[in-house]
């Protein structure tokens, strides 16, 4: 597996990453889809993702794809967020394939993202998500370093990262892209 920064080629295949990693799972019981994409809504995430590149906060050289014989089979980026007047970067949407989970795709993809991010001299990166998952790539609540989401419903899942260049009076309110609300 290769993990590399986006290409203009690639937004396409970004889509049907985010569209099979959030599409509702069906059982027996649901009603069979038809053929038509239009029955059967894009996941937010899709949409999410195009309007992020298309924001002031959308960070090409942090945007990056986990490519298996030349399919791209995940997708992550990091966009500028802020904590208070300080700069931070916000995590996601992250997507894998689904009959890639599972494999090791998405560690990949976090561990790469937070290194990139690193190597940028970017202080934290801030998401929300699962608290079973991200703890084991040094995510905390955000509330342990003093930061908290500007909506208050997030606090639970709320968690930070911070890297080597964060200095601890970076505190306060985190704000992620304007696509995002």
């Amino acid at each position: 597996m290769l993990i590399r920064r986006e290409r203009a080629d690639d937004t396409t295949a970004i889509a049907a990453v985010h569209r099979s990693a959030f599409a509702p799972r069906r059982t027996a019981a649901d009603t069979v889809p038809t053929d038509d994409p239009a029955d059967d809504p894009a996941p937010l995430e899709v949409d999410l993702v195009e309007r992020l590149r298309g924001d002031a906060g959308w960070i090409p050289t942090l945007s990056l794809v986990a490519v298996e014989f030349d399919v791209v089979v995940g997708h992550v980026c990091l966009t500028r967020a802020s904590v208070g007047p300080y700069p931070a970067l916000g995590l996601g949407p992250i997507g894998v394939l689904a009959d890639h989970q599972g494999s090791g795709v998405g560690s990949a993809l976090v561990h790469a993202a937070l290194g990139a991010a690193d190597a940028l001299d970017e202080p934290l990166v801030a998401l929300l998500g699962s608290l079973d998952y991200y703890p084991r790539f040094g995510f905390v609540p955000g509330g342990r370093v003093g930061i908290h989401p500007d909506d208050p419903s997030w606090t639970t899942h709320f968690q930070v990262r911070t890297l080597t260049a964060y200095e601890p009076r970076i505190t306060g309110e985190f704000r992620y892209a304007e696509p995002f609300y």
